[in-house]
């Protein structure tokens, strides 16, 4: 049987650090940016732990 392959969208969402968590961008930060406070901006443009419930569904796109 042949290697399933990764979900292409998913693996340019998803980054998997060393110890096997899924982190994500946060959303709102494409458009709209000079109304949002600088303090904002900071904290949307971290990168955040996928939630609990998601992480079952982005490991299997991501064949893991």
């Amino acid at each position: 049987m042949p290697k399933q392959k990764t979900h292409s969208g998913a693996k340019k969402r998803f980054k998997v650090t060393g110890s096997g968590k899924l982190m994500k961008q946060q959303a709102g930060m494409r458009h709209n940016l000079e109304v949002k406070a600088s303090k904002r901006k900071r904290r949307l443009n971290a990168e955040q732990v996928l939630s609990a419930g998601d992480v079952k569904q982005a490991k299997k796109l991501l064949v893991r």
